[in-house]
């Protein structure tokens, strides 16, 4: 038997009463999300979809005009993701359109039950002809006896641009967590758009942390790791940072270098001899100082037409600070992308 209420269909019957939902059926599975970004006159971008389903949560703020890309938020219910949740978000940013991702917080990742529940985050883009997309999220935190798998596949247009900040943590330190996870597993993969369905794969980046085996008397990751407590990959490519590009090697190059005939910065040689120093040598003179006090390492390279920088610090705050301070000092994404791009790594 059926009766109409205000609210949809009434079903009575002897094994009780329920109601039928009004909406259409939804055919999205659990953590499955859409983003697709489009350029809307003048020139401001937007969304044209979002939809997201649990344990994934996605929140954008209201465009303004005073910010050259739009902001969307990757958030999960709860903080984080428990042991077996899966996350699958796709996102297709169209011809010149500009998109910024951020977080609000670290990615928790909770303890598994068991070795092999395993819990997993996807992300697909694609970055069409002029588009641009910008990921400076906080970094990932994998809590003691998790077990963690990360893919970030994008695809990219001959003149699209990406600048895709990629980090983990040892853990809770506070609770004395020190890379004792059982197992994360982070890919990111670049390909280049090409003709008909036909891709061409410019970059593959993996990092697999093995935690120790049960019933293991040293703490052999921890060992390996070698006392860091993040460890993070930045990687560039396009035209809308290439100047960041550039200013990355420019400033790897100009880094000191054992068995050179004097082991001081250029701009210390200056500054001891009385020389004036311009800003920007200032600048990198405060940030080789503290690079030392935070035992900041890091490297860069290019790779078919991608900037690969590694990097590592004694702490989270370390690394923030020294991401922060490079990417600020250049100034190029706050350009293109806004000032809330970089929020995370302030």
């Amino acid at each position: 038997m059926l009766n109409l209420c205000p609210y949809g269909l009434l079903n009575l019957s002897a094994k009780g009463v329920y109601m039928t939902s009004p909406f259409p059926q939804s055919f999205s599975s659990p953590g499955e999300g859409h983003l697709i970004v489009h350029l809307q006159p003048p020139s401001l971008s937007a969304l044209s979809k979002i939809t997201f389903q649990y344990p994934l949560k996605l929140i954008s703020p209201s465009p303004s005009t005073n910010h050259p890309s739009v902001l969307v938020f990757l958030l999960t219910y709860g903080g984080g993701l428990i042991g077996g949740d899966q996350v699958h978000l796709t996102i297709d940013v169209l011809p010149r359109a500009r998109l910024s991702i951020a977080t609000q917080g670290h990615t928790k990742i909770f303890k598994s039950p068991e070795r092999n529940v395993v819990t997993r985050q996807h992300l697909h883009v694609s970055l069409h002809a002029g588009a641009a997309a910008c990921l400076l999220p906080d970094p990932v935190q994998p809590f003691a006896e998790s077990v963690y798998e990360q893919a970030q596949v994008f695809t990219l247009a001959a003149d699209a641009s990406l600048c895709l900040l990629d980090w983990v943590s040892a853990g809770r330190t506070a609770r004395g967590e020190d890379w004792d996870l059982w197992e994360w597993s982070g890919r990111n993969e670049i390909w280049a758009e090409g003709e008909g369905a036909k891709k061409r794969l410019l970059l593959r980046d993996k990092v697999d942390l093995k935690g120790d085996s049960e019933g293991a008397k040293e703490k052999e990751l921890r060992k390996r790791m070698n006392g860091l407590g993040i460890f993070g990959t930045l990687v560039l490519k396009g035209p809308l940072v290439e100047s960041l590009a550039d200013f990355f090697i420019e400033e790897f190059t100009a880094l000191p270098r054992i068995g050179a005939q004097d082991f001081r910065s250029q701009e210390k040689r200056e500054r001891d001899s009385g020389a004036v120093l311009t800003p920007r040598q200032v600048w990198r003179q405060a940030r080789l100082e503290q690079e030392m006090e935070d035992g900041l390492l890091w490297s860069a390279a290019r790779v078919r037409g991608c900037t690969v920088v590694k990097f590592g610090a004694l702490t989270v705050e370390g690394g923030r600070t020294w991401i922060g301070s490079m990417i600020k000092e250049e100034k190029s994404v706050e350009q293109h992308f806004g000032e809330p791009a970089i929020m995370c790594i302030r």
